[in-house]
């Protein structure tokens, strides 16, 4: 039998945005974290790098701004780049005062105390800002926030829940906006339960696993975009997904990210006879930006029929590999690959979605009471490419940012005590769960294909042909048999895949992110594409 909760704030999304805005909270709030895998199955946990902030005292903050602007195309707006650059120390301090083992500089001087941490530099970036926990930050984070959130009694940590829709007044018929909470699948129970909340706020990831090869958990579905969309919500740049350069190519690796770090300690790209090749394409050379590398990597792969190409920092010492790529060095060494002796194949992958949902300075949505925070939301930071590490900077400074704005709120809203359960009366159990399956590759593969590094019109109207016929089926699907985990994330990927293509179609340029044959110019005036849902989920 489903069952009803109510909370002051739900918090769909266990990652670094999620827990961030949970610990900044105050102890007298009852908060619910829900994940719907394990805790750990966020993109969180596997980020590499760092997180880009001003920390050294020959960087400056104008100097972070204009590298961020500079790499996103003339999109980012201003506003919101300086706002995050502004609260990136106070954010990275937080960090170390929960505990955070940033990787300490050994060569700091005792006699003159400073910054006392180790920075690296990463593509697009100007100075050395890379805050980082050897070459395995997201994990470093995740673990001392997730231990923080542990000791705190009022901060429920609820695994195996998938969020399913959110509940708002329009949806019940009521006068107002407002989102009340979310109906949540217990995966254990099969029930669908029904979560009452003053605040709710979606930190679910992006949704790059809308393609057949991507660097990110099996989790990235664009869930919080999708349920935003049905609940009313505008999204913005959904045609900018940043396909990360450099992902290890073994047919065993599955999803193994190879760290931009590599590149901003020398690493170099080349191809197959040992040649490199990214002084052809930019001045910059490997420190280019993402998306000049990955379409570099994707044109020689393409004029060559080669099925990836190399990295190469087997010239510097085995002792600094090992110290500074520790995890790189042990998981390509399971591949027989040892990095200090051999370059490592790599090919670009689906990393990171640079659009989202609509939000302002506080995380607000366009539905009052719900919040999106991190990769779900589109804040203005990244533009038509994300410069290298700002997305886990986003995420804390946004989030802090967030719970200031919902504790001035607090003493103003209230929810009603019991809201409609879940309707599973007309549904019945599936007994055709090979459709999901299909209709899953099938939607990731045709992605892959027409909207991937570089697209046509001819390419963007077959996807768009395809997914709305797989909308329909998925729709019908939905409509007759019982949700599942496998059915929700379908559902919500292929309504995410569809505003990804409308995007993509909109933009007659090719700008960042967005690179089309049909338009291969950049327009003189830069606008983002955003699309205003008109009609609402039932």
């Amino acid at each position: 039998m489903s069952q009803h909760f109510q909370h002051d704030v739900l918090v769909i999304g266990s990652g670094a945005a999620g827990l961030s805005l949970a610990l900044t909270l105050p102890g007298h709030l009852r908060i619910a974290v829900l994940s719907k895998g394990n805790l750990a199955n966020g993109s969180t946990f596997w980020a590499q790098g760092g997180v880009a902030a001003v920390l050294d005292g020959t960087d400056t903050v104008q100097s972070h701004v204009e590298d961020t602007l500079n790499a996103g195309g003339g999109l980012c707006h201003e506003d919101a780049v300086r706002f995050t650059v502004e609260h990136s120390r106070e954010a990275i301090q937080w960090l170390i005062d929960q505990g955070v083992p940033f990787t300490r500089d050994e060569s700091a001087d005792p006699e003159h105390p400073g910054f006392e941490f180790h920075l690296t530099r990463e593509g697009g970036h100007s100075h050395r800002r890379i805050i980082h926990a050897a070459d395995a930050t997201g994990a470093a984070i995740f673990k001392t926030l997730l231990e923080q959130a542990r000791q705190r009694p009022n901060i429920e940590l609820l695994e195996q829940r998938v969020a399913v829709d959110l509940i708002t007044e329009r949806r019940l018929g009521l006068e107002g906006d407002r989102c009340l909470g979310a109906y949540v699948l217990n995966r254990a129970t099969g029930e669908v339960d029904t979560y009452g909340s003053r605040f709710t706020i979606l930190a679910s990831g992006g949704a790059a696993k809308v393609y057949l090869y991507t660097s990110n958990p099996d989790g990235a579905c664009g869930d919080g975009i999708a349920m935003a969309w049905r609940s009313g919500c505008r999204v913005a740049n959904l045609e900018f997904n940043q396909f990360h350069p450099t992902c290890l190519y073994h047919p065993q690796a599955k999803s193994f990210l190879i760290t931009e770090a590599l590149r901003g300690e020398g690493a170099h790209l080349k191809l197959p006879n040992g040649e490199r090749f990214m002084h052809r394409f930019d001045p910059r050379g490997e420190l280019a930006p993402r998306d000049i590398v990955a379409r570099a990597i994707d044109h020689e792969m393409k004029r060559l029929g080669i099925d990836c190409v190399y990295l190469d920092i087997s010239h510097e010492s085995d002792t600094f590999i090992k110290t500074h790529f520790p995890t790189v060095y042990e998981r390509c060494l399971e591949f027989s690959i040892d990095i200090t002796q051999q370059a490592i194949p790599v090919v670009p992958a689906a990393h990171y979605t640079c659009g989202g949902v609509v939000v302002d300075g506080h995380g607000r949505t366009d539905v009052p009471g719900l919040y999106a925070i991190g990769e779900t939301s589109f804040t203005g930071l990244h533009g038509a490419n994300r410069m290298a590490s700002n997305s886990l900077l986003e995420c804390f400074v946004y989030a802090r940012s967030a719970a200031a704005d919902i504790l001035t709120q607090l003493d103003d809203i209230n929810i009603p005590d019991t809201l409609p359960s879940w309707d599973a009366s007309q549904v019945t159990d599936s007994d055709e769960d090979v459709i999901i399956a299909h209709n899953w590759d099938e939607l990731r593969r045709f992605m892959w294909d027409y909207v991937g590094i570089v697209r046509t019109n001819k390419r963007l109207q077959r996807a768009e042909h395809r997914v709305r016929l797989l909308l329909d089926e998925i729709d019908e699907f939905y409509s007759n048999y019982k949700v599942s985990r496998d059915l929700i994330e379908l559902r919500n990927l292929a309504q995410v895949a569809e505003l990804i293509i409308r995007s993509a179609m909109a933009r007659k340029e090719s700008r960042g992110l967005h690179y089309t044959l049909d338009y291969p110019d950049m327009l003189p005036e830069a606008l983002d594409t955003i699309l205003v849902p008109t009609t609402y989920a039932d």
